[in-house]
Parts: structure tokens; C-alpha cells; sequence
């Protein structure tokens, strides 16, 4: 009988857990080789956990909303198909007693894991609880009794960790008797027990919707910038008339030779790339009271999802990639961030951000710095505007297609001059597209 271990496997050098959000399969399904058998979140984006292996399913290590660490065993499947509906210990109750013509084997048993007394609430109550909560409520040492009237926010009622731990934290235990001391004590003021607040009444007409887990990860990257750097905005306006008319000029000629659509992510992504080669100190981090100046370019880009939350998928190297790498890239990544298909080590390692605010109809905007980086870019709408344009035969106003660009930077390390330089900087890389460009 071959028994093969499934491990949650590395998801990136910054991850070290992921929970456990459905099983795709369950105890005694078949399974074949990179079939998923599991979703799982980070802090960074869901993914799947595929079989390297076919088989059975023989048994699943942890529960839905269970937080794993990385390495660990999740689950084991039988690779040679063996039957699965006996649990072990059933098997184990089955086997005879030794005879007298077969001396019983000695079997050195080890010490009990703390498992096994973590099975006492899977017994006789009356719902199902995970690994991870009968292990907090023995730590805790919570009856079986208490256990049950904790209220659960999964489904069907289920506890959940958060629920056990909000429990917990409001929870007024009872105190511990100290043992008596020979030096004379010190008389502290007593400390009231931690009351529970009462819930909060947003009156009749209003809905409550708590965030899910990606938008309060997304809170917390937010608020995290914003201590962390001191944001300064610098705008330009541009004239981005001969990138426009490029575009529509040639993108249906792009599209049947390379099979790609070009948009105006790429055309984005190419002049950044120059202008940090231009301005390499914009393509830094801050560790402590040092500057780390990185020699590669991962492009991020905002990316907004179905859903309204935001993803930022990274373009590695793109000072190495041409308009079509960059065009292939773009369009892969945005369909893939779409679909919930990213792999954790395609939303890291940015080292710039571009957010395209225009996609939304905003002219400009304040972005928030994608930390650990120190500066991100915001693309507002391309707009047909009246402007005053210099000809050979005097100044004339003409109907131009005219948009802003605007550079949040962490003021730490980048001042008012190396931001308003390299934004100046990407503006002429556009306005001085060359109308020439082979695609």
C-alpha cells in the first residue's frame, strides 16, 4: 500500500501560511495527476493546490478556514487506489487478538499527541468543530458545555476561528487564585474584567456588510502605506495626440500579426521602463536608513476585479521586453487577474506601480504607494481637448487628445525634483511618440 503525503506547497520567499478555503475533493474521491484537490488563500491572492500524483483520497488533514503553515501535510491519497471507507482505528478494531501459537508483538507506543484529546469535542456534541478550534478551546479550557453555546458565523453555524477568538477576548474568566508571597505586596489598583460591546445600532434603513477577506487586506496594505511614507503628488499635463492616432492606426495590423490586442498599458509600461533608466533612484526601497536601489524593473499594474477589489499583477523585467513582450504580458496577466488564476509570485517583487485611473473616466488622481516601493503612477483619461499648439506659421489652437499623469512619491527619499523630473520624463517619452513605430 502506497500512501503519498500532500504538502501545502511554497507559494513565495514572504509566505509562510495560507487558509484553507474548499475542498475539491473529499475522503474516497479519485483523483488524478494536477487535478485540484484544494483552493487555499494568502495576503497575497487565492490559488489552487493541485495533485502531483493520481489516486484516492484517504484522509484530509484540515478543515475549511483552517490556517496551515507552509510544508505542512494536508492531505493523503492513496496511489494505488486502495479502498478508503475504514477509518485506521475501525481496521484496528477488526484485527484478532494474538493466538497462543503467535506471540503478541511489543509495540513501543509513544506519548499521546495533543490531538487525541482535541477528539473529546467531536464526540458527543452537536456540531463540527476544526482541528484549529478544539485546539484554542482546549488551550483556552472551555467545556464541551461552553463550547456549544459560543454562537458561529459558518456555515450551517459553524464555528469559526474568528468567531472563538472574538468569544475569547470577551469572554470574563475567572480569576486565578496566586500563591502568597513572604515579601509585603504592593497594592496596585484592581483592574475591572474587559466588558463585551454592545453591538452598534445603525438604525433601520441601512445594510451591514462586512469585507471580505481581500478588501481587508487591502485596508490594512492601505493604512500601512500611508503610515509608512510620507506622500507627495506632482502632476503634468500632456498632449498624447501622436500615441492615440498610432494606436488606432495600427492595432488592427498588431492584432492579426502578433494575435494580441494593443492597448495603452503597454505604450504606459514602455515609457516608464526608459524613464526609470533615466531616473534609476526612482526604482528604490527604504530599509531603515537604507536606500536599496534595485538594477531590475517589475512593472506592477493596478488591475480591478469583477468584484471591485484590486490586484496588482507584476511585469518582471519589463526594461527587457519589447512593445509586443510587453503587450503579450499585459494581456495575460489582466485576463488571468480576472479569472482568479495568478500565482502568488506574480503579484510580488514590484519594484514601480501603474494605476490607470482613466479606465474609470477620472482625468487624475492620488495614489497610494504600493509599499515596499516608493513611488506609483496614475493615468487618468485620454480626453480630445482644445490646445495651443507651436507650427512653423505661429501658434494655432487645435482639437488635441490631451491627458494627466500624476506621481505619488515617498518623500523619505525622493524629493520634490527626482519626482517632478521623472514624471516630466514619462510625459515627453509619450508626447514624443514616434508616429513611425514598426509594429
Amino acid at each position: 500500500m502506497a500512501k503519498f503525503e500532500l504538502l501545502l506547497p511554497k507559494m513565495g520567499e514572504s509566505i509562510t501560511e495560507a487558509t484553507i478555503l474548499s475542498w475539491k475533493k473529499q475522503v474516497g474521491d479519485s483523483v488524478e495527476e494536477d487535478e485540484t484537490i484544494c483552493e487555499i488563500a494568502t495576503d497575497k491572492v487565492d490559488s489552487e493546490v493541485p495533485s502531483p500524483t493520481a489516486g484516492v483520497i484517504a484522509e484530509i488533514l484540515f478543515q475549511v478556514d483552517d490556517v496551515v503553515e507552509v510544508g505542512k501535510v494536508i492531505a493523503i491519497i492513496n496511489t494505488e487506489g486502495e479502498d478508503v471507507s475504514e477509518s485506521p482505528a475501525l481496521v484496528a478494531e477488526q484485527t484478532p487478538p494474538p493466538t497462543k501459537e503467535t506471540a503478541p508483538v511489543k509495540v513501543v507506543e509513544k506519548a499521546p499527541a495533543p490531538a487525541v484529546s482535541v477528539a473529546t469535542f467531536s464526540s458527543n456534541g452537536k456540531r463540527f468543530y476544526s482541528p484549529l478550534v478544539k485546539s484554542i478551546a482546549l488551550e483556552e479550557g472551555l467545556s464541551l458545555a461552553e463550547l456549544e453555546q459560543v454562537p458561529g458565523t459558518g456555515t450551517n453555524g459553524r464555528l469559526r476561528k474568528k468567531d472563538l477568538l472574538s468569544y475569547l477576548k470577551n469572554r470574563t474568566a475567572a480569576p486565578t487564585p496566586q500563591p502568597m508571597k513572604t515579601a509585603a505586596p504592593v497594592t496596585t489598583p484592581a483592574k475591572s474584567a474587559p466588558k463585551s460591546e454592545p453591538a452598534k445600532n445603525y438604525g433601520d434603513d441601512v445594510e451591514v456588510i462586512e469585507m471580505d477577506r481581500m478588501r481587508k487586506l487591502i485596508a490594512d496594505h492601505m493604512v500601512h502605506s500611508k503610515k509608512t511614507s510620507p506622500h507627495v503628488t506632482s502632476y503634468v499635463e500632456i498632449d498624447v495626440t501622436n500615441l492615440v492616432n498610432w494606436r488606432n492606426k495600427n492595432k488592427k495590423a498588431f492584432q492579426e500579426k502578433h494575435g494580441e490586442k494593443i492597448t495603452f498599458t503597454p505604450l504606459f509600461v514602455e515609457a516608464v521602463t526608459k524613464a526609470i533608466n533615466d531616473f534609476p533612484m526612482i526604482n528604490v526601497s527604504v530599509d531603515g536608513t537604507n536606500i536599496i536601489r534595485k538594477k531590475f524593473v517589475n512593472i506592477g499594474m493596478a488591475a480591478a476585479l469583477p468584484n471591485g477589489n484590486l490586484i496588482v499583477p507584476v511585469i518582471k523585467d519589463a526594461n527587457y521586453k519589447n512593445l509586443v513582450g510587453l503587450a503579450t504580458t499585459v494581456n495575460d496577466l489582466v485576463a488571468r487577474a480576472r479569472a482568479n488564476k495568478l500565482k502568488p509570485e506574480e503579484i510580488q517583487g514590484g519594484t514601480f506601480t501603474i494605476t490607470n485611473v482613466g479606465t474609470f473616466g477620472n482625468i487624475m488622481g492620488t495614489p497610494i504607494i504600493n509599499q515596499p516601493e516608493v513611488a506609483i503612477l496614475a493615468t487618468g483619461v485620454i480626453r480630445k481637448q482644445p490646445a495651443v499648439v507651436e507650427t512653423e506659421y505661429g501658434d494655432v489652437i487645435a482639437v488635441r487628445q490631451m491627458m494627466y499623469l500624476s506621481l505619488s512619491y515617498d518623500h523619505r527619499v525622493v524629493d520634490g525634483f527626482l519626482g517632478g523630473s521623472f514624471l516630466r520624463r514619462v510625459g515627453d517619452y509619450l508626447e514624443n511618440f514616434d508616429l513611425n513605430t514598426q509594429v
